[in-house]
């Protein structure tokens, strides 16, 4: 990639992601920052290539969903009196956006999007299996993976020095511990 392309963190884009309609989403104007546009040229790829955002890809709040996100997400407050109804766009129809959207930013920034659309949904069915599972070591297995899968999303600018997980095995209950200790970069 370009040296000026100011490539976005994983991290950047998991602390964007919502839930809507049972749905991971990205509202508009999170993608337009995350992409370096404004959020009107976002709408206008949408607008301009319709029939490649069908349900499931992409859709407009409701006046409802839009109150929740003013009241519950301070990065919202400016849509308080928008009369604009902000667009939810899930995994494919951020994959979709990519196609129309072709700068090396938004390159860089698709790539962190499926990685952390990826690295959430691989954590979620490790988490799921590992309450049904009951060889230890798959197990121990299972949660180092999803050590490293929540490292990475919750990951900053420092590197790893060492890590440590463990499972304790109670009566009733799974318990794991993840410890991690971060060094910043020189």
């Amino acid at each position: 990639m370009e040296n000026d392309v100011q490539v976005v963190r994983e991290s950047e884009v998991k602390e964007l992601i919502i839930e809507l309609r049972g749905e991971k989403v990205l509202i508009d104007r999170d993608v337009a920052k995350l992409y370096g546009v404004e959020t009107k040229r976002v709408n206008e790829a949408v607008k301009n290539n319709r029939d490649k955002f069908p349900d499931g890809y992409m859709f407009s709040l409701q006046v409802s969903e839009k109150q929740q996100l003013v009241e519950n997400f301070d990065r919202f407050a400016g849509l308080k009196h928008s009369p604009v109804e902000p667009k939810a766009f899930t995994e494919k129809g951020i994959y979709m956006l990519a196609t129309i959207l072709r700068s090396p930013r938004a390159t860089a920034t698709t790539f962190a999007i499926i990685e952390s659309f990826f690295k959430l949904r691989e954590l979620v069915r490790n988490v799921n299996i590992m309450s049904t599972e009951r060889d230890e070591e798959k197990q121990k297995s299972l949660m180092q993976r999803s050590g490293e899968l929540l490292n990475d999303l919750l990951a900053d600018e420092g590197e790893i020095t060492e890590t440590e997980s463990s499972i304790e095995l109670n009566l009733y209950a799974l318990k794991v511990k993840r410890t991690v200790k971060k060094t910043k970069k020189g």
